[in-house]
């Protein structure tokens, strides 16, 4: 099981990306809130790489039953239901939605893996669901780091980190031999430097300082719970939906505490 690693989606193209096992990861926010809004009962996601697409695509579609979610510089698109915060994203907004999806970064990397022989979308909040879909699968995977902000092509360490975790996870499980790349050895060794406080990482970090800046470090706290929403979003079809052998989870909906506290 060899585990490689991109620290950006723009090292790849579609063609490059065909017939791998691909994880996307873009933990602030867009992987975090595909997780969460399937958590809490949305019907699909539907990624896409800007928002031309998103506008034509959502012509064609029911309006009742379909929401435009997305960002640009971090903030709700003009004309869209829905930014990119996953406390946005709450059960009594997005069950039984289909949710066209539009970020800079996370989307766009979600688009380009749209050809993938499998393809999961991977955060803090369901890594040990996307750990044990790999040690199931057993077979070689590329960790693919979307990258940082609206500057696509620069390393994002929060996104980094999180891959280091699973590799991490992935070699102390030990139900798998594990070959790693030096690229996947690198994140390994950013997340045993980082790893001891994510929340404090992610507001260390340069996309968390300015999403706080905006207004959004609420985000942070839910971006940072390990574990905390134990679904496993991925490709089928054309559309992200939860692996179909699973149930939404008996836990409380993740973002009903920042509802309750006015967020």
């Amino acid at each position: 099981m060899k585990i490689d690693l991109t620290f950006t989606s723009s090292s790849f193209d579609e063609l490059q990306l065909r017939d791998k096992n691909i994880v996307v990861i873009d933990v602030l926010r867009a992987s975090t809130t595909v997780t969460v809004a399937l958590a809490n009962g949305a019907r699909e996601i539907i990624p896409v790489g800007s928002i031309e697409s998103a506008v034509k695509i959502s012509g064609s579609l029911f309006g009742e039953v379909t929401l435009r979610g997305g960002e640009r510089n971090g903030r709700i698109i003009e004309g869209f239901n829905l930014g990119n915060s996953p406390l946005e994203y709450g059960e009594a907004t997005v069950r039984g939605k289909s949710i066209i999806f539009c970020t800079t970064n996370g989307s766009v990397a979600m688009t380009k893996s749209r050809y993938a022989r499998s393809l999961v979308i991977g955060s803090f909040v369901n890594l040990g669901t996307v750990v044990k879909f790999m040690e199931e699968k057993n077979e070689d995977f590329l960790l693919l780091c979307a990258g940082r902000l609206n500057t696509i092509g620069q390393f994002s360490l929060e996104d980094a980190v999180c891959a280091g975790m699973m590799v991490q996870r992935l070699e102390a499980g030990g139900n798998a031999k594990v070959e790693l790349t030096d690229a996947s050895r690198a994140a390994l060794a950013l997340y045993k430097a980082h790893g001891r406080s994510i929340l404090k990482l992610l507001k260390n970090c340069e996309h968390g300082e300015y999403l706080a800046e905006i207004g959004f470090e609420s985000d942070l706290k839910l971006c940072a719970d390990v574990d905390t929403v134990p679904v496993l979003p991925m490709l089928s079809g054309t559309v992200i939906k939860l692996r179909r052998d699973e149930q939404r989870p008996e836990n409380a909906d993740p973002t009903a505490a920042g509802r309750t506290s006015g967020v």
